[in-house]
Formats: structure tokens, sequence, C-alpha cells
């Protein structure tokens, strides 16, 4: 059958009788996606069937590509004003069999893969996610009630969680395709939560632009929404969202099992499923305009907002008080929301105050963005928990323990002022990693201790490190990631207008990615990066920091490969596991000598790197010559978790 799972699969077209053959080929494979007269490609055969479909033999780079060239056709349309023609584009996004595939692919590969809705279902074979494409349809598509689930918030109350079934979650990441390019053009200019190539490194950016001057305003307003999720007014959705009015009711009005007894829904989108975080951000697009409307220069107001949490800036606090606080009473009050009266507070910049981890203060006129007290006291609990509670625990497995938590902590902050910050804390562990080392030889020296438990390296000590048994019988050394050697890197703001879905930015997106990936990468995962142009050999999308990365070896190392940068390749995690099940190779056109041990680079006889399907039970070039199975490998402690 080939690869199917697309929908140029088929090579005829029956409803077109003495088509050209060459002509349709040529359509389907060089159809240029940035014009607007690219017509969409017929469904195949088995796709108008939906009688089969293959998840192995998908073509996930056709995929991206369908999904992307209709997702820049809804933004132009939507530049020009053409209202109908958007709607026909989305109706045709979440009908197409590559829509369905790659909503089934975000649901299966992300974090809450195992966590199941009511019905108990998790989609892990690929032949589960085979037939999941095929019963995505509108046709009697009914959703089942949210599964309610609580976890605990950093103020000690409980947060509700809904969790939807893998369907119901597979049909929104559906209509989210269609809904995100236009949420992106409505969404405010300042407003960086939940949104794509957005983060809170954006947010803090745009705060020190607004207040780090000394004509900057002095008075900030904290706002927080009290339940945004749970309250939101389904009339004002149903009537202001741009999307299918059938789907997004039955989806507000699905119910939740609460302890096993059914609670309807009146307000509110649920707190767990893919599309709220869209819908929540759309309700709140258009408090800026609001505010803007009603307010000049002279007033210096200013709106930056990360989800529900906003601060709003202003020359005095009675502006604040008496003019800007009754106008966002107003602003919500229409779509059911309210201030939380705990929450929301007006303070003096020269007193400081804590927004997303971080808190912002002048002293003596200079403004320092620092993190937050409670951040790093949460922060530090959170360790030392985990350090008491893995007493038993051998050292390296409490190191792997460790390190995600430290290495994400210590990014997060790390485009602030955080130097000092991360001295302080880099003791604070040291001291929970010394006692957890005494308490388990309370009769042994501490001689004996530091040398069981740390090593040195070059002229620094006191690193918490072991040794374990690697692959070829190798030893290898583990070692806790130092929050010290995290550098302090200021982030250069997104701009405001930059449209990730807009053809016309991707130039620009592109720049920043290179730029954050020359930053955070090692020298040899750059070069690796750059000869891939930054694309994933197996799906060809782009590979970033976000979407994480494996190291694979073109030649196994079971077959004599070797660790030598042109014996590796970068792929995506999801794509390096699918070429593991499936037994091929991302091998290149043109293998250098020195894939092998003992044997020098020839870089200049690289190419790009493809994807071959190996033969029953051999594999190409040496591989098959060997004559042995292929096996997973690692690349010795160069990346957490490679193969």
């Amino acid at each position: 059958m080939g690869r199917i799972g697309i929908e140029a699969v088929s090579r005829h077209y029956p409803a077109r009788k003495r088509a050209d053959f060459r002509q349709v080929l040529l359509h389907e494979n060089h159809c240029d996606t940035s014009t607007e007269n690219c017509a969409e490609e017929p469904q195949s055969e088995h796709a108008r069937s939906g009688s089969s479909f293959d998840w192995r033999d998908t073509n996930w780079s056709d995929c991206h590509r369908r999904v992307r060239s209709l997702q820049v056709r809804i933004v132009k349309a939507w530049q020009e004003g053409k209202r109908r023609k958007v709607k026909t584009l989305q109706r045709m996004l979440v009908r197409s069999l590559s829509g369905k595939a790659l909503a089934v692919r975000r649901v299966t590969e992300n974090q809450g893969k195992r966590t199941p809705g009511v019905d108990g279902e998790t989609w892990s074979t690929p032949e589960a996610k085979s037939r999941a494409v095929l019963s995505l349809k509108r046709r009697g598509y009914q959703p089942r009630p949210l599964r309610r689930v609580y976890i605990p918030k950093s103020n000690g109350k409980m947060r509700p969680l809904g969790i939807p079934t893998m369907k119901d979650r597979a049909v929104q990441a559906l209509y989210l395709f269609a809904l995100d390019p236009v949420a992106e053009i409505t969404a405010d200019g300042n407003s960086f939560g939940f949104r794509p190539k957005r983060s809170a490194a954006d947010a803090l950016a745009k705060c020190f632009i607004n207040l780090a001057r000394s004509d900057s305003p002095q008075w900030v307003l904290e706002g927080d929404i009290k339940g945004c999720f749970d309250n939101i007014s389904h009339d004002w959705l149903l009537a202001h969202i741009p999307m299918e009015r059938a789907i997004l009711r039955k989806w507000l009005k699905a119910g939740l099992i609460d302890q096993q007894a059914f609670r309807p829904t009146e307000a509110g989108t649920p707190q767990g499923g893919i599309i709220s975080p869209v819908l929540a951000n759309m309700t709140l697009d258009g408090l800026e305009a609001e505010i803007r409307k009603h307010f000049r220069q002279p007033d210096k107001v200013h709106v930056i907002r990360y989800a529900d949490d906003f601060i709003v800036t202003g020359c005095s606090k009675e502006l604040l008080e008496n003019e800007i606080k009754p106008l966002l009473i107003e602003f919500l009050e229409v779509r059911g929301l309210e201030l939380s009266p705990e929450k929301t507070s007006i303070t003096h910049i020269d007193e400081g105050f804590d927004f997303l981890g971080w808190n912002m203060r002048k002293y003596d006129g200079k403004l320092l963005i620092k993190p937050s007290r409670k951040s790093v006291r949460t922060f530090l609990g959170k360790l030392r928990k985990l350090v008491k509670d893995g007493r038993a625990l051998t050292q390296s497995v409490l190191i792997d323990q460790l390190n995600p938590l430290i290495r994400g902590w210590a990014n997060y902050h790390r485009c602030s002022v955080a130097g000092q910050t991360f001295s302080k804390m880099g003791h604070a562990i040291w001291r929970m990693l010394w006692q957890w080392a005494t308490r388990r030889h309370r009769n042994k020296p501490k001689r004996w201790i530091y040398e069981r438990y740390f090593t040195e390296i070059g002229s620094r000590k006191w690193l918490f490190a072991a040794r374990e048994q690697g692959t070829g019988g190798k030893s290898k050394w583990v070692r806790l990631v130092q929050i010290t050697d995290t550098p302090i890197r200021r982030h250069v703001k997104v701009k405001a207008e930059a449209n990730p879905y807009d053809q016309k930015w991707e130039a620009y997106f592109e720049a920043r990615q290179q730029g954050a990936t020359e930053e955070e990468f090692p020298a040899w995962l750059v070069r690796l990066w750059h000869r891939q142009k930054g694309r994933c050999p197996v799906c060809f999308q782009q590979i970033t920091t976000e979407t994480g990365w494996n190291a694979h070896h073109l030649v196994w190392k079971v077959l004599g490969g070797s660790d030598r940068i042109d014996n590796l390749v970068l792929l995506h995690p999801d794509c390096h596991r699918q070429i593991h099940s499936r037994r091929t190779t991302v091998a290149n056109r043109v293998l250098t000598p020195s894939a092998f041990e003992g044997l020098e680079p020839d870089a200049g006889r690289l190419a790009s790197p493809v994807v071959r399907p190996a033969k029953a039970g051999a594999f190409s070039g040496r591989q098959s010559r060997q004559g042995k199975s292929q096996k997973p490998c690692s690349l010795d402690g160069r990346e957490e978790g490679n193969q």
C-alpha cells in the first residue's frame, strides 16, 4: 500500500476522468503553500472510505505541510476580511486526515498521554492510534463528561482539573489547529501566556521596558482573576469564539464526574482541556485595547498579561483605584469574571511586587528583577522533600531526579538578576546533600564521606557525583547540575505584532530560534543542529528546547559505530522511539569512514540525513554485512535519555 495517513496517497482521481497523471503528481508534490490559489489536495480513496489507516506508515512531514498550509491561508483570509473563507478553510482543516493524524499524535505524545478520562482508555499502541484517527468524525460526535481531579496550589488550596477522554482531547486538538491562527491575529500585543513562540521571559522583558526608566510609571495594579477557567460565561464564548458553535456547546455542556457523581457545567471551560487555555486567552483579549481607548500617553498606562495574571501601570494611585479598576471590573463582568480581592492590590514600584515568580522593585531609582522569596522558598522545599524521601536511593538515582528540577528552575530565572540567588541556593542544596550523605553513614568520618560522594574536577571541589556502569563495560560520571553554572542572559522580547502563522514573520522567528539554540546548546550540538538546518530528518519539523531532542547513532555502537559527531544525528524523542520500534535506520546518503572507531572524520562528504526502511533481518550498508540485530544504544552521558 506504501505510505498512507495523508490525503495525497491515492495517485488517481475518480472524479477527474482522463486527468494528466504527471500534472496531478506535480500539483501534489510542488504545490506552493504561500499562494492563495493553492488548492487543497483531494483525499485518497482510503481517506474517503475511512476503512483503513496505518499509523506506522504515516508521512508526518506531509501532514505538517498540509496543516501548516491551511493555517497560513486562514491567517491571510482573516487579514483580508474574508470571514466566510476563514470558516471554509477551518472546515477543511478539521475534516482533513492530516489534521486528524496530528491531533492524535499530539495527545498521545505529550505528558498526559497516560492519564485516562472517565472511560479509562489510553491510546498506547499503533493500532489504537490508527483506529483513533478514523474515529474523529463530526457526525454523531458526543463528548463524554470530564473526570474531576484536584492538585495542590502554592497557597495550600486545591486546584480543580477536568480531564477529558482521549477522544475528546484529540477532537479539541483538531479544532485548535483551526482556531489558533485566528487567536494569534486577535490577541493582545502584550499577552504572553499560552501562546506559541512566547514565554514568561517576554513578559519580564516588557516589564523592564515599561518600568526601568526614570520617567516610567511608579504605581502598579496587580490583578488576578478569581477562578478564571471555572467562571467564564458560556453565552459569551458561544457568541464570540470563531469556531463551530455546535461542537463548542457540546464541550461546554458536557458536565463532569466528581466522586462518582455527575455534575452539570453551567459556566467555565475546564482546566485540563487542550483548547481551554486558548479559549481563556480569547476571552481576555481586548482588555489592552479597552484601556488604551480611555487613557492617553501622559497617564503612562500599560497592560502586561500572562494568562489570567496581569499588571496595569499608572502615573498615580488614584488613577488606578478610581478609573482603571472600575473599568477592569466592568470588562470582566460581561464575561462572567471578577477580580480576586485577596490577590488584587496597588503597589508603588519602590516597595516592589511579585509577578510570575519574580520580584520587581526599584532600589535608589534602579529597577532590579530577582527571583521572588516565595519562589525560592517553594523550590527549596520541593528539593528538601525529594532528598528526604530519597534516603534509600542510590546516589546516581538521586542525581537523576534532582537534575531536571534544578536545571528547569535555573533556566526559568536566568533572564533575571539571579546571580546572588543562585549562589545562595547552591549552598543550600549542598547542605541538603551533605546531610543526606552523613545520615547514611553515621559512624564514618567526614573525610570518608567526602571521598565517597564528592569529587574534584580541576580547581572545583565538592562536586556531588557518582560513577555508574555505561554501555560496553565503560564507566561514566553522573554529577549534579551546579545551579551557579547557569549563565545570566538577558532575554530579547518578541515583537508584539509578530504572528508565527503569518509567513512574513517566518524569517524573524527562525532567526530568534537560531539565536536561542546557539545560546542553550553546547558546541557539538550546535554543529549538528546547523548541519540539519535545525530540523528533524524524520518529520522535518524544527528541533527546539521545547520539543526536546535525542542524539541518534547513524551506525549503531553495537555494530562498530562511534561517538564522533559525523556519526550522530539529532531527532525528536518521539521520532527517535519510532525509528527504533519500526527497525528503520536514519543514515547519511554518503556515510563517512569516521563513523567507525579509530578513523579520522571526513566532514566534507557529509550529506543530508534521510530515513531508510530496514530490510527484514538486515540493515543497510555496513550494518547488513554484520548480520546483527539492532539494539538501542546510548551516548555514554552526552544527554540523559539518549539512545
